[in-house]
């Protein structure tokens, strides 16, 4: 990285997101927060990974934005019903490769497991891992920092305003969260 770079904004015009389910299992949260996506991004595909290697191979389409939902085992990985794995850090590795700006994982999971598995340091990369969504108060926080996102604010802005409301002392419709802001100066534009 040259001098000139650490002043190249990084901004995204017409941002590419993919909401996916890793099973059926969570095709009511894919469902809602893809009609959520929708109304920002107009780029938004939607999909169903029944295998790894189908997430995977959607994973390789350049998408800006990743919201995954799937389940972590204690190991840090995620598991296709035919028993294939892939570990956090292989996920994050594929999303740096491909050019994502964002990676959310959306669906209810603890944080040892993220911890072992999803290693974010160094990483050219926002990393959202969901320990607890909240119900519907999830829809109203993605919507939300959507709404700042997709207005020209970065990402580390527009995040740090919805995750930490003015004048709150308790924080009732933020969803659980470890995030790590690899890439915290990207605009993402629709």
């Amino acid at each position: 990285m040259g001098l000139l770079d650490a002043f190249r904004k990084d901004e995204v015009a017409g941002t590419k997101v993919l909401v996916c389910a890793m099973g059926a299992q969570h095709e009511d949260l894919r469902k809602n927060d893809e009609r959520i996506y929708r109304r920002f991004y107009p780029q938004t595909t939607s999909f169903v990974a029944t295998a790894i290697a189908e997430l995977r191979n959607v994973l390789k389409g350049s998408y800006d934005i990743v919201h995954l939902l799937a389940d972590v085992d204690a190991q840090g990985s995620l598991t296709d019903v035919a028993g294939t794995k892939m570990t956090g850090a292989e996920l994050l590795q594929i999303c740096v490769e491909a050019g994502t700006k964002l990676i959310w994982i959306a669906s209810d999971n603890f944080a040892d497991p993220y911890n072992a598995g999803f290693k974010t340091k160094g990483l050219k990369l926002n990393v959202i891992l969901t320990e607890r969504r909240l119900g519907p108060n999830c829809s109203l926080f993605i919507d939300s920092l959507l709404t700042k996102l997709s207005s020209g604010e970065s990402f580390s802005k527009a995040w740090n305003v919805v995750s930490k409301p003015e004048g709150k002392s308790v924080q009732p419709d933020v969803p659980h969260t470890i995030t790590t802001l690899g890439r915290g100066t990207v605009v993402l534009r629709p």
